[in-house]
């Protein structure tokens, strides 16, 4: 686990909140934290001190603080949606949070689930940024935000620390990409499998990290080799040990790790190297000692891979990083 600084994570909850646009992702940050990573978990609402905050089945959360004056360094914001149509963005209390926003959101990493996006867009803090929201808001967040690149289809969205997705689950979604940013891909994952959540992407987002590539399944047992391979991607792993960590047979292994990861082991495994070596070489390694960092014998074996799995070559991506 990285020793990151501790995050703040705020949920800022909209009156008549969706319970899963705030719970999914609240539970994910959750699980990551027992899983080690330093998130401490707050949740604000535009509400007096002991008020408790209105939801959209008609429960009302307790336990949640007025909208702070002030936040630390590199807290997340995190705008859930509100139950019914646009105008529920522009209520009395929707209002506050967007002046809030307006006040805290600039420079900090904010996150809007569903339709929450059309609360920031009221704060201004979408305009000339590429964002999205749930299907049936799209039309309703180009009106009220004419400036922003709104876009449909998609899961989630980021521009530049600004992060919005579509309904409900898609917040879960992204709440995963979070924790693979600020925490670990590697985490990620595991939160993933905890929760038993795909990990997706939409067309033309970012492509998913090689640590999340091929875990989108539900098989244990090749999950636990894909593991063993991420815990130790410079070792080399002869099949049959795989296969016994696996309980299973060299050839059931071979069968069962393309059906479910859609891809071999050995080009899995490649492909954890090649993600070994980046890093070596975004922090000014050479490729021959990037190819030693992935466990491999040399800097033409790296180059093959690299020909194999990932774009340009492992000197060029050196020369884009220094």
């Amino acid at each position: 686990m990285p020793s990151s600084p501790a995050t703040e994570v705020w949920f800022v909850l909209p009156p008549g909140v969706v319970l899963l646009d705030f719970a999914g992702a609240a539970e994910a940050f959750r699980i990551a934290r027992a899983f080690g990573a330093d998130f401490r978990l707050r949740v604000a609402a535009p509400i007096d001190p002991g008020q408790p905050a209105s939801t959209s089945l008609g429960l009302g959360l307790a336990g949640v603080e007025p909208l702070p004056e002030s936040l630390p360094a590199g807290a997340l914001l995190i705008v859930c949606g509100a139950a019914g149509d646009a105008k529920a963005s522009d209520s009395r209390d929707a209002r506050a949070i967007a002046r809030w926003l307006r006040r805290a959101g600039p420079g900090r990493r904010l996150a809007c689930i569903c339709s929450g996006a059309l609360i920031a867009a009221r704060a201004g803090l979408l305009d000339g940024r590429r964002c999205t929201t749930h299907h049936s808001l799209v039309g309703a967040l180009r009106a009220i935000a004419p400036h922003a690149e709104v876009l449909d289809s998609r899961v989630f969205v980021e521009d530049g620390g600004v992060y919005t997705s579509a309904g409900i689950t898609a917040g879960i979604d992204l709440a995963l990409h979070l924790i693979a940013e600020i925490a670990s891909p590697r985490l990620s994952a595991e939160v993933a499998r905890e929760m038993v959540v795909y990990l997706r992407r939409a067309p033309d987002d970012p492509a998913l990290s090689p640590w999340l590539q091929g875990r989108n399944h539900l098989d244990m047992r090749v999950h636990r080799v894909q593991d063993a391979l991420a815990r130790r991607p410079e070792q080399d792993w002869p099949l049959a040990r795989l296969a016994e960590l696996g309980h299973m047979s060299v050839r059931t292994l071979t069968r069962r790790f393309r059906e479910a990861a859609g891809m071999s082991v050995h080009d899995y495994h490649a492909r954890l190297r090649v993600a070994l070596a980046r890093q070596a070489l975004a922090v000014g390694d050479s490729v021959e000692a990037a190819a030693a960092q992935a466990g491999l014998g040399s800097a033409r074996q790296l180059r093959r891979l690299w020909a194999a799995h990932a774009e340009a070559t492992p000197g060029a991506h050196r020369r884009r990083r220094a």
